[in-house]
């Protein structure tokens, strides 16, 4: 077992990567490939199946070649979680993978809220929002064709899986880690809910097993494992989402530990071992943790980490250019504010919230811009963490663990500190999930024996504490900073109202016109 060797694929947004690890966690190669999102019209974002699975297949190859391992034992993978497609009953893609960042099923978010909101949340821990169920509705009603097709929805990692393994649409799957993004799930039981999917005409033999993410769901197929520098019969388990791979690979594996993820979305998350769904304010959304019994509650900024890649690829320079402009920027940016909600804002669903700033000056500087992009992440967050307090009056963190790529930014470490009054732990990994995908196929094909006791807190040298002048400076900032958003969200959604009407007032005419 000392030479065994696993492999962990993240299918995230930016692009698939995959590493290939000894036992012991140690990494032997790695490979990464970016992801094509294809921007339609009205908010349309998308990729094509195709996509996913090839860039699954090289970067295993690649990885493999450059680790110089022979073989490997154990094949596990996270993705992206919000975002659904449908299989034929060969597992082949029918249509399009409907991705997370689509807005395109905005009309049946309100129908859904509209007709069981507090159900849906009290029933699967998470508030309607742009992701499978709305998206299932929107397939059913604007591509009948496709949905009559589709014999299973699954999610773009059970898509990839599926087809290495050589599987049919009725051995298909979601595991728990999703329950919160389902739309029809009882969260609690871990079964889909007769009712919901009754109520909005889902069919249920359309929905998969809901399975553990380290149960073995198949082996590859020669095709598959020729494809990708492996030998046939390698173990493949079911998987998770990336958030929850991520907090695992983080070590959050017991109550009352605080996580940020700074990638594409900016996730804030903790753990605790009760189950108590945010129906009042909608924001947290109660995810199940890949150790089962504990439970990850989390919000997130759909394109939070996107707002600073936008910036800089409009304004040019490195991110490491822009940091340092950043940090000459006193804290408040002079009074300037951002919202970072390009696509409507997530959690709660605001869909009339949008991204803007707010009280812009000749004194401003590009630097300035920069860091309130920072400081809108951070006030958001603020907002989550005070929900979660509120649910949870006994929490008391010691600290915040980050994970992703913005954890390289000691500005943007330091912002966060400071806003939440809480030390800021880097951990020593920026990308856990991984790592953990890697960790979940070594338990599932029986090589490790005790999978929560494998997953440790390794964080950086560096801690950034918070300064106590700023925290109460940021405390205020982050109150006019949730007026703003909330008066933003009516006014869009004024404006909104006042263009259908423009619109419908139109269509009238040119009918009256026609008699």
């Amino acid at each position: 077992m000392k030479n065994s060797y696993v492999i962990g694929i993240d299918i995230g947004t930016q692009g698939t990567k995959t590493v290939v690890f000894s036992i012991d966690g140690k990494k032997a190669g790695e490979a990464f490939e970016p992801s094509r999102l294809i921007h339609g019209g009205a908010g349309q974002v998308y990729q094509e199946p195709s996509d996913i699975y090839e860039s699954v297949l090289r970067t295993v190859k690649e990885a493999m070649e450059k680790s110089g391992v022979e073989k490997g034992r154990a094949l596990g993978i996270d993705a992206q979680m919000a975002g659904i497609m449908g299989i034929d009953r060969d597992f082949e893609a029918v249509g399009v993978y409907d991705s997370w960042l689509d807005t395109g099923c905005e009309p049946y978010i309100r129908r859904m809220k509209e007709t069981a909101g507090r159900e849906i949340v009290r029933k699967t821990g998470g508030a309607v929002t742009y992701a499978h169920g709305p998206k299932i509705l929107h397939r059913k009603e604007q591509k009948p064709g496709e949905y009559a097709r589709i014999v299973r929805f699954v999610l773009p990692g059970v898509y990839a899986a599926g087809k290495m393994c050589g599987l049919k649409a009725e051995q298909a799957w979601t595991d728990y880690t999703h329950l919160h993004f389902s739309g029809f799930a009882d969260n609690e039981k871990k079964r889909w809910d007769d009712g919901l999917l009754q109520e909005f005409g889902v069919d249920k033999e359309k929905m998969p097993a809901i399975v553990s993410p380290f149960q073995v769901m198949g082996t590859l197929t020669r095709e598959a494992a020729a494809a990708c520098g492996l030998k046939e019969g390698v173990r493949v388990v079911a998987g998770c989402g990336d958030s929850a791979a991520s907090a695992l690979g983080a070590g959050i594996v017991r109550k009352d530990m605080v996580y940020d993820v700074a990638g594409t979305a900016a996730i804030f998350s903790c753990s605790t071992e009760r189950y108590t769904p945010d129906e009042k304010n909608q924001a947290l959304m109660f995810a199940r943790s890949v150790i089962d019994g504990l439970y990850t509650p989390l919000a997130y900024i759909g394109g939070g980490g996107l707002c600073l890649k936008w910036f800089r690829d409009r304004n040019g320079k490195s991110y490491d250019y822009w940091n340092e402009e950043a940090g000459k920027s006193e804290p408040g940016s002079g009074n300037l504010y951002f919202v970072p909600h390009f696509s409507g804002r997530t959690c709660p669903n605001d869909p009339g919230v949008k991204g803007a700033w707010w009280g812009l000056s000749f004194y401003h500087t590009s630097g300035h811009m920069y860091r309130s992009i920072m400081e809108s992440l951070a006030y958001e967050y603020a907002y989550y963490f005070s929900v979660l307090k509120e649910q949870n009056p006994q929490i008391a963190p010691d600290c915040i663990y980050g994970a992703g790529g913005g954890t390289r930014s000691d500005v943007f470490n330091r912002i966060k500190a400071d806003v939440l009054g809480l030390p800021y732990r880097p951990l020593a990994e920026a990308d856990t999930a991984v790592y953990a995908s890697a960790m979940i196929a070594a338990y599932g094909a029986g090589m490790i024996p005790d999978l929560q006791a494998r997953m440790k807190v390794r964080t950086r040298a560096e801690c950034y504490l918070p300064s106590e002048e700023n925290h109460r400076e940021y405390e205020k900032r982050a109150g006019v900073y949730r007026k703003l958003a909330d008066m933003m969200g009516e006014l869009g959604r004024k404006m909104d109202d006042e263009r259908k009407s423009v619109y419908a007032q139109k269509v009238s005419a040119k009918e009256g016109e026609k008699l």
